[in-house]
Formats: C-alpha cells, sequence, structure tokens
C-alpha cells in the first residue's frame, strides 16, 4: 500500500486528479478491471463451486476479482510512473488493497458461520473500519492518531502495553483467525466431499482440525499483541479449575461429542429416538447433535444426554424396520386361505421388503370378529412409517374387498323393558 500522504501532497494529488493525465489513468484503469475479469472468469471455469470463496457467486464478489486487478494495477503504475505523473492509481491500490481484505474476511465468514446473524453485523462493521481506516491513510490522519495511541501506556504485570499495541494485535488476532477459519473450512469441505460410510469420522477430524487451527490463531494473536506467552501457563490451570467447576457440562458435551464420533455408535443420517423424540441425524458437532423429525421439527440434544442415557438407533447395525398393522374378520372365515392373500397383498405395496416378508398372525379372537395382525418390514424408516402402513392398509382392502369378506362392526341389540 502507498505511504500514507502528507498535506502538500495531498493538495498535490488533488490538482493531479484535475489534469487531462487522469483521464489517461482512468483509462488504463478500466483496462485493469476488464481484464482482471476475463483472467477471473477463464480461471473460474464451468465446474467452480458456486459461492466459492475465491470466484463468489458472480465474480466481482469474490476475492480473486479484487486481488488480480491489484495486481493488474500495480503493474500499470509500475509502467506509467516515468511517462505521467500519478494520479488516480495512489487512490486506487489502497482501495483495491481494503477491498480484497474485506471480501476475504466477508466470504470467510459466511463460509464458517453461515446461518448466524451476528456474522451480518460482523462484516458490515468490519468494512466500515476498513474503509475508515483507508480514508484516514490517504489523508495522512492515521500515522498521527498512532502516534498519539502509542503515548498512552500502562504496565501489566513487568509488560508495557500501549494502546496501539492492543489495536494492533486486534487486527492481527482478526486476520489470523479468519485465515485458520478459511484453511479449517477448506480441508472440511475436502474431508466431506464423497463421504458416505466413515462420515461420522471426516467429521470428526475436520472439527479437531478447526479446534488446532483456531487454538494456534490465538496463540499468534497474543503474541502479536504483545502479550507474553509465558503467562498461559497460569491461565491454563484457572482455565482447568473453571472447566472442573464451572464449566462442567460444556467439557462434557465437547468430549462426549468426539466420543460418538470415534465410536460410531450413531452416524449421520441414522434414525434414532432421544428423550421422546424420534428422527433422523443431520449433523453432529462437538457440543451438540441435531435430530431432524419427518414432520420437519428439529431437535438440538446436548452430546452428554447421548452418552449417559439410552437411545434408540433403527439404524446401527441393520435399518430394516418392523411395522404392523390389525384387521378383523368375521367368525367362520377360512383363515387358511385368507391369511396368504393377505400377505400378498401386503408384499405387493411400495417400499415393503420382500426379505424378510410380511407375515399374518391369528392376534386374538376378539368381541366382534377374528384379530389378524400383519407384519411387514421396511428398509427405510427415515422416509416415514405412516405412509408405508396406509398404502398396506389400502392392499388389504383390496384384496379383502376382491375375496368377498366383510369387516365386522360391532353390533348392539337392545331390548325394552
Amino acid at each position: 500500500m502507498n505511504r500514507p500522504l502528507t498535506a502538500d501532497e495531498l493538495q498535490g494529488l488533488v490538482r493531479g486528479l484535475l489534469e487531462p493525465t487522469a483521464l489517461i489513468e482512468l483509462g488504463v484503469l478500466l483496462s485493469c478491471l476488464l481484464v482482471g475479469w476475463l483472467m477471473v472468469r477463464l480461471l473460474r471455469g464451468p465446474q467452480a463451486e458456486p459461492g466459492s470463496i475465491w470466484f463468489g457467486r458472480r465474480i466481482v464478489d469474490g476475492a480473486l476479482f479484487p486481488l488480480v486487478t491489484l495486481l493488474l494495477a500495480l503493474a500499470a503504475r509500475w509502467g506509467l510512473a516515468d511517462q505521467l505523473p500519478i494520479a488516480v492509481f495512489r487512490l486506487v491500490v489502497p482501495i483495491l488493497v481494503s477491498l480484497a481484505a474485506i471480501r476475504l474476511t466477508v466470504r470467510v465468514l459466511r463460509g464458517a458461520f453461515p446461518a448466524s446473524q451476528l456474522m451480518r453485523t460482523v462484516e458490515r462493521s468490519l468494512s466500515w473500519v476498513v474503509w475508515l481506516g483507508v480514508v484516514l491513510w490517504i489523508t495522512g490522519v492515521l500515522p498521527l492518531m498512532l502516534q498519539e495511541l502509542d503515548d498512552i501506556t500502562w504496565k501489566i504485570g513487568n509488560a508495557k502495553i500501549s494502546v496501539r499495541n492492543m489495536l494492533e494485535g486486534a487486527i492481527t488476532a482478526v486476520l489470523v483467525l479468519v485465515l485458520a477459519l478459511w484453511v479449517s473450512s477448506l480441508f472440511e469441505s475436502r474431508l466431506l466431499r464423497g463421504a458416505t460410510e466413515n462420515l461420522s469420522i471426516r467429521k470428526m477430524a475436520a472439527n479437531a482440525l478447526r479446534a488446532l487451527l483456531l487454538f494456534v490463531g490465538v496463540l499468534f494473536a497474543a503474541s502479536a499483541a504483545g502479550i507474553d506467552l509465558t503467562a498461559l501457563s497460569v491461565l491454563g490451570g484457572a482455565l482447568g479449575v473453571g472447566i472442573g467447576f464451572g464449566l462442567q457440562k460444556l467439557a462434557a458435551n465437547y468430549i462426549s461429542g468426539f466420543v460418538i464420533l470415534a465410536e460410531r455408535s450413531m452416524r449421520i443420517g441414522d434414525m434414532v429416538r432421544v428423550d421422546g423424540f424420534e428422527g433422523r441425524i443431520t449433523d453432529i458437532s462437538t457440543r451438540y447433535t441435531v435430530i431432524r423429525a419427518l414432520n420437519g421439527r428439529e431437535s438440538i440434544v446436548p452430546n452428554e444426554m447421548l452418552i449417559t442415557q439410552r437411545v434408540e438407533n433403527a439404524s446401527l447395525a441393520d435399518p430394516k424396520v418392523l411395522l404392523s398393522t390389525v384387521v378383523q374378520v368375521a367368525y367362520g372365515t377360512d383363515l387358511d386361505a385368507l391369511m396368504p392373500l393377505l400377505a400378498a397383498a401386503a408384499r405387493g405395496a411400495e417400499r415393503v421388503l420382500a426379505e424378510p416378508g410380511p407375515s399374518v398372525l391369528l392376534s386374538a379372537f376378539a368381541a366382534d370378529g377374528l384379530e389378524l395382525t400383519v407384519n411387514f418390514w421396511i428398509g427405510d424408516p427415515e422416509n416415514g412409517q405412516g405412509n408405508v402402513r396406509s398404502a398396506v392398509n389400502l392392499a388389504i382392502l383390496r384384496a379383502l374387498n376382491q375375496a368377498g369378506i366383510d369387516i365386522p362392526f360391532p353390533q348392539r341389540v337392545l331390548r325394552r323393558a
């Protein structure tokens, strides 16, 4: 980025922007923008992931476009430096640097926290801060502010810290953490791409990698802020005591999450019932597990509950689930001929497995007829159970109608005293 301008240089820059040579710089700048757009479009290709960090959705909203344009603008400025006075590019270069930093940070935050409303506020605040910093830098006010902030100091133990150190440390922390989030998101997408059977193991590896990168990023940020890392040993002891007492539930959830992913007792896609809530596991994070019911409702279950309580998993060893339905026929019905018909009718319903096949049992001698229980198996409980039970009931009703067998209904005789 350019060095900050003095008052005389700022006046000269304003006069340079009014010179006819500024039009030549604008033309070169437009050429740089067009060439940068074409280069990024060629690099993107037809198979690029939509909404990626580098290419965005429309090329110009990605992080690569301002970076490529910045390189072209620097090359153009270097080529024009001996030909004419530089004015436009002295403004354009810091603007492109700031735009690239904002685009990269925003894209990484959106990729790491896609549904977070807090990240939207952070993005807008970060953009305002960066653009304000650019204006202060170009006008030459920022160095004066930093010099004044450097004079505001205080001592923490044996270390002397100024406001400027804190601001520079905060900026470094943001950059390091954004870089750590970007690298972890990149590795996570590569690990989870095409995963089927070992999805849970890959998810655990991605979570562990993200936690490790964030931890390393925090250490680098603390070092940049002037914090003595040897003091972290005391902080680690205090943190251990806090986890042992106040944060034991939170620590238990994190540890339980890694245990679940490592043991593979529950995997993404399994049909489970926890605390009366039944659904399919859609995500297993380090702290909680998301279970989505067939009616669209979602339950966020702490991982500790999945370790300490009984959990019914319909997909752990075998995804097949046994369902049943009950029907009554009149006394005197030939069950030896009827029961194979009902089994065949149930077998013909969609999603009913042929092996193990449906079975029909005489389950009770009811008051109004013979009660038959039709058992059948399905292999995809995540697609619902009520719909397949309805299909079997309709098939049984059609079979009874074709055989001329009526379903008895309660009859009562009233006698007048």
